[in-house]
This record gives structure tokens, C-alpha cells and sequence, in this order.
């Protein structure tokens, strides 16, 4: 992991510095494998130090703790026990969410297709008189249908911005679509409670 060290208007001695390196290397090794980088900054205010560190732990995932003591070592050892306490929590949390993901059930494989409408000159004629027309595949993409309820199979529609989302429902195990109208509203299919 890459640290930068420095002060605002503050000297630092080699030994805080080297203690920085080895105390993050090891909280960042302890919680998260591949941490990327970290800047501490210390400062002085009247009559106590400040550190402030900022650290870039993984994809996304950016840390920020304060600390502040009589003497710069104590203010960063509050800092840093800032930092393992968030990156403890978020360890859990990412364990706790593969080990729900992990007995859920795996979203069905389907494949998703955009057609073109065809002009109706180029369709032919079918026995009754009236024009056909055959529409072209233009796109084709993998899409997954999920186990959702009704009310959170519309919550990822609205997230995804799409217009329909097919999706397994939970209470009936059926496929049911969700899709919004063309007043505002949600229409809802559910093939189950026919009939």
C-alpha cells in the first residue's frame, strides 16, 4: 500500500513516520487484502495534534478518520483506531452479505432482445389479404429473472429506469411482469391468479 505522510506546519521525525507505514500496512493487511493507498496528515491546533487520515481501501470504498491527542503519535493511534473499527464493520458486512447471497437463489439465465419494426411494403401478404410484417433482431443481450416480491421487483425497475421487468415471483414461485403504463402508473402480470 502506497502512504503519504506529511504535516501542515508541523516537523515529523522518521520514527512517526515509519510507525504510520507499519501500523496501516498492518490494519489494512488484517481487514482488507488489496488496499490501494493512504494520506495521514498531521497538524497542530493550540494545544494538540491533529491526524487525519484518508484511505483508498478497494474498488469504491474510501475511508476517513480523524483523530486528535497531546502528542501526534496519540492523535494518529486515535485515527487509526477510527479506520479498523470502520474496516472491521465493513469486513462483516461484506461476509454477512455473501454468506445471504450464498443461500438465495440464483437468478434464472434468459436472453433479452431489441427487434426492429419492419416497414409494412416489405411484409407479404397473408392468406386473409392483410399486410405482415417480420421484425429483425438488431440486439441480443443476457438478462437475469430474478426472485423478487411485486414491490421489489418495481423498486428495480424504477432503478434500472426500464420500462418492463420480467421477474419469478417469491409468494407464487410463477413469472410475473411488471411494467409501467403509459398513464404513470404500474400494471402488474401475474398468469397464477387467472381465471
Amino acid at each position: 500500500m502506497q502512504i503519504t505522510v506529511s504535516g501542515k506546519q508541523v516537523d515529523l521525525s522518521d520514527a512517526l513516520r515509519t510507525r504510520v507505514q507499519q501500523q496501516l500496512d498492518a490494519i489494512a493487511g488484517k481487514y482488507f487484502d488489496h488496499a490501494l493507498e493512504a494520506q495521514v496528515t498531521f497538524s497542530r491546533a493550540r494545544s494538540f495534534f491533529t491526524c487525519d487520515i484518508n484511505m483508498h481501501a478497494g474498488r469504491g470504498l474510501l475511508l476517513r478518520a480523524e483523530g486528535e491527542a497531546a502528542d501526534a503519535h496519540g492523535a494518529f493511534d486515535d485515527a487509526a483506531e477510527h479506520i479498523a473499527k470502520r474496516l472491521r464493520r465493513y469486513r462483516r458486512r461484506v461476509n454477512e452479505h455473501a454468506r445471504d447471497s450464498a443461500q438465495r437463489a440464483r437468478p434464472e439465465a434468459a436472453r433479452q432482445y431489441v427487434l426492429r419494426q419492419e416497414d409494412e411494403t416489405a411484409g407479404t401478404e397473408a392468406a386473409d389479404g392483410r399486410s405482415v410484417t417480420y421484425a429483425t433482431v438488431i440486439a441480443e443481450a443476457p438478462a437475469e429473472i430474478a426472485l423478487l416480491s411485486v414491490g421489489d421487483a418495481v423498486m428495480h425497475m424504477d432503478l434500472a429506469d426500464q420500462q418492463v421487468l420480467m421477474f419469478r415471483n417469491s409468494a407464487s414461485g410463477e413469472l410475473n411482469v411488471v411494467y409501467r403504463r403509459s398513464d404513470g402508473h404500474i400494471g402488474w402480470i401475474d398468469p397464477s391468479r387467472s381465471g
